[in-house]
């Protein structure tokens, strides 16, 4: 399991290293949000460099995105939650996670101070791995150059590298968080799901809704998902529900405001049916797995037209993930 140490409360900022890292770190730092394909490429050099030198292959991360402190009003919705992305982290082969408190006084935190604190004093860092256009530190002053300067000094080594691509519409395009936040807020879940390297997830307990749907014979889980995370575009999607005990169900997902219903909703609703499911649901921690859109939403003329409507999602739900395999 990924040793996860939040910073500063587990790591103490006089200088002291982390008990347990005799050996030092390979350490990449960054965002990491969605853990994509780019952001395993990048963890395999790390673990290579890591293998080298003998050390532990670590991550710096934050307990938010960054630009939620730094530009709220256009800080981008989340791909991953934080406990998410510790497993991804995890599942790519990092040990050690190491997660900033990211405040104002980070912000505005000096380049050079984050180098001597965070990756000398806690991680004792033998090696760094970034990509080539990484900045950090107050103002984006750091960059590679500098972590170059400083490694030559302090004793660790670092790497500069291009970030992974995968071919778009305007030719080879670098795989990004971005560029899968745009796809899935056009509604293109296979194209995001392919920088991902799995299906995009939402998550949330399971509450009282309705019961709209158990009235037109498909009963909902209606997700609490947070307003942070980035939802697909409004529509009827084909996937998976994951339940805490780990089963995993056939389920036609609707992201959407119910326009049949309701004239405005300041929010969209996720609801998943599971398909051939009986049973109580409520409170738990539900997620669910976006594979294919099938529809937009609409409004429907009558209640008879959206059941009619619904019948014919379910059938199209089993026929895609008939052939649609699970992602890591």
């Amino acid at each position: 399991m990924v040793r996860a140490v939040f910073y500063p409360s587990e790591c103490a900022s006089s200088g002291e290293e982390l008990p347990g890292l005799e050996r030092g770190t390979a350490v990449t730092i960054g965002a990491f949000d969605g853990v994509h394909l780019g952001h395993l490429h990048l963890i395999e050099r790390v673990r290579a460099a890591a293998s080298e030198a003998g050390a532990v292959p670590a991550a710096v991360t934050f307990d938010r995105h960054p630009a939620s402190v730094v530009r709220p009003q256009s800080a981008p919705l989340l791909l991953t939650s934080l406990e998410y992305k510790l497993e991804l982290l995890e599942q790519a082969g990092i040990e050690l996670v190491l997660v900033l408190e990211f405040d104002a006084a980070r912000a505005t935190e000096p380049a050079e101070d984050f180098v001597a604190e965070v990756l000398v004093g806690c991680l004792h860092a033998r090696a760094v791995v970034v990509g080539h256009d990484f900045h950090f530190g107050r103002n984006r002053e750091g960059d590679v150059a500098l972590l170059q300067r400083m490694g030559a000094r302090l004793g660790f080594d670092v790497t500069g590298i291009r970030l992974a691509g995968m071919r778009g519409p305007g030719g080879e395009e670098p795989i990004s968080s971005t560029r899968a936040r745009r796809l899935l807020a056009a509604g293109e879940v296979r194209a995001a799901a392919a920088l991902l390297g799995r299906w995009h997830r939402l998550q949330g307990v399971v509450t009282h809704g309705d019961k709209r749907g158990r009235e037109l014979g498909f009963p909902t889980a209606n997700l609490a998902v947070g307003r942070d995370m980035q939802l697909p575009l409004d529509g009827v999607y084909a996937g998976w529900y994951l339940r805490p005990d780990g089963t995993r169900h056939q389920t036609a997902i609707s992201v959407g405001r119910q326009p049949t219903f309701y004239t405005e909703r300041d929010f969209s609703l996720v609801e998943a049916y599971l398909l051939d499911f009986q049973g109580d649901l409520y409170d738990e921690l539900g997620t669910v797995e976006i594979v294919e859109r099938l529809r937009g939403q609409e409004k429907f003329p009558s209640v008879e037209a959206l059941i009619d409507q619904m019948t014919s999602d379910v059938a199209q739900t089993r026929r895609v993930l008939s052939v649609a395999a699970p992602r890591r």
